[in-house]
C-alpha cells in the first residue's frame, strides 16, 4: 500500500464526526469558558452594580452591630453567621446564576451540547506517562495560554496598583456607604480589564481549538474509501443485491405466465404474455417479457399450463420494445392485438366444443416503427 494512502490528509467525513460525538470527543476551549463565565460577571456588576452595593452594605451593618444585651446571648453567634450566610447568598445569587448560564454556553458555541456518559468510562491508558503530549503542537499552545494569562493577570495587577493604588488605600479610611460603593466599582473596573485581556486570548484559542480538533479527526485515503464502501455497499455486495432483486422479479413475473391469456412470439428470441380482464382492465397487459433464455422459459410455462402461443414476430417484438411488465399494451397496437384475442376467445370456444377451430391470424398490422427488428429475427 502507497504511504500516502497512510498519511492523514482528508478531512474528517460527517460520519467520523458523528461517531466522534458518540464518544464523547467535541471541540472544548477553556478559555472560552472562562471569559464568558467573566462577562457573565461583569454584566451582572454593571446592570445590578446599586442593588449589590445596597444589600452589601445592609450585611456588613447586620454584622458588626449589635446592642449591650446581645454580647451576653450565646446563641448570637449562631443566629448571626446563619442570616449572614443567607443574606450573602441572596446577594451572590445573581452572579451565580449568570456564571451557570454562561458555562452552559460556553460548550453550545463552539461544539454543541453533548450529553454522554463514555468519556467517564475507566481508562487506565491515559495514566501512562506520554511524552509526546507534552512536547506536541497542543502541549505548546497550552503553554503559551498560559503564560499569556499569567502576563495578563500580572498586567492588570500593576496597571490597577499604578493607576488605582490610591483609591485602594483611601477605602480604608472611607465610611461604610462610600467605602463599598468604591470597592464594587474597583471589582468592576478590574474585571473589565481581565474581560479585555481574555477576549484577545480567547480570540486566538477558539480557532486553534477547532484546527486541533479537526485536524486529530483528518482520515487516510484508505479510511475513506472503506468508509464509502460501508456507506454505499461494496460492488460485491451491490452486485449480489442486484442479482437477487432481478431474480426475485423474473420470479413474480414467471408466476404470472400460467394466469396470461396468450403468448407471443417471434417464434425464439421474444415471448410476451398479455392477460385481459374486461371486468378490471381497459386493454390487454403485458404480464410478462423476455428475451432468449427468458423467452424460452415463458414458451415451456404457458406449454405446462396450456395457454395459447401464437407466433407473431413482428408483434412480439413491437410488444417487448415498447411496454413494460404491468404496462397496457400502446394505442398504435390495439388493432394487432384485438385480433389475437379474438383468435383466443374463439380457440377457447372451440376447446370447450363450440364452433369450428379458428384460424391464426397470419398478417397483423403493426405500424411502421415500431418493429425494432428485422423479418429474420
Amino acid at each position: 500500500m502507497a504511504d500516502s494512502d497512510l498519511e492523514r490528509t482528508e478531512p474528517a467525513s460527517s460520519r467520523r464526526i458523528e461517531q466522534a460525538r458518540e464518544e464523547g470527543r467535541v471541540p472544548q476551549s477553556r478559555e472560552l469558558g472562562g471569559f464568558l463565565i467573566l462577562l457573565g460577571g461583569v454584566a451582572v456588576l454593571w446592570s445590578s452594580s446599586g442593588w449589590l452595593s445596597s444589600h452589601a452594605k445592609g450585611i456588613v451593618r447586620h454584622g458588626l452591630s449589635f446592642g449591650r444585651e446581645a454580647a451576653f446571648d450565646e446563641m448570637l453567634m449562631t443566629r448571626t453567621l446563619a442570616a449572614l450566610s443567607w443574606e450573602g447568598l441572596l446577594l451572590m445569587a445573581p452572579i451565580f446564576l449568570a456564571t451557570i448560564l454562561a458555562a452552559l454556553l460556553a460548550p453550545y458555541l463552539i461544539g454543541g451540547w453533548l450529553f454522554t456518559t463514555k468519556p467517564l468510562t475507566p481508562d487506565l491508558s491515559k495514566l501512562a506517562p506520554n511524552i509526546s503530549r507534552v512536547f506536541s503542537v497542543r502541549g505548546l499552545g497550552e503553554m503559551v495560554k498560559a503564560i499569556l494569562k499569567a502576563g495578563l493577570v500580572f498586567g492588570v495587577i500593576v496597571w490597577l496598583v499604578r493607576h488605582h493604588g490610591e483609591s485602594l488605600l483611601a477605602i480604608m479610611g472611607q465610611s461604610l456607604d462610600v467605602g463599598i460603593d468604591s470597592v464594587f466599582n474597583l471589582l468592576f473596573i478590574t474585571a473589565l480589564a481581565m474581560l479585555m485581556g481574555m477576549a484577545l486570548i480567547v480570540a486566538m484559542d477558539v480557532p486553534f481549538q477547532l484546527w486541533q480538533y479537526y485536524k486529530g479527526l483528518r482520515m487516510t485515503k484508505e479510511e475513506v474509501r472503506q468508509e464509502y464502501k460501508e456507506m454505499e455497499g461494496s460492488p460485491e455486495l451491490k452486485g449480489r443485491i442486484r442479482r437477487t432483486q432481478r431474480e426475485m422479479a423474473r420470479n413474480r413475473m414467471m408466476a404470472e405466465v400460467p394466469k396470461a391469456d396468450v403468448v407471443v412470439t417471434n417464434p425464439t428470441h421474444f415471448s410476451v404474455a398479455l392477460k385481459y380482464d374486461a371486468g378490471t382492465m381497459s386493454a390487454p397487459t403485458i404480464v410478462a417479457k423476455g428475451m432468449n433464455l427468458v423467452a424460452q422459459k415463458i414458451r415451456d410455462l404457458a406449454t405446462e399450463n396450456q395457454v395459447p402461443i401464437l407466433e407473431a414476430p413482428p408483434l412480439a417484438r413491437a410488444l417487448y420494445s415498447h411496454a413494460e411488465i404491468g404496462d397496457q399494451v400502446p394505442a398504435a397496437l390495439y388493432t394487432a392485438v384485438a385480433e389475437v384475442m379474438a383468435y383466443v376467445y374463439q380457440l377457447n370456444q372451440f376447446v370447450a366444443g363450440q364452433g369450428l377451430p379458428p384460424q391464426a391470424p397470419m398478417a397483423l398490422a403493426v405500424p411502421e416503427g415500431l418493429d425494432p427488428g428485422s423479418p429474420d429475427r
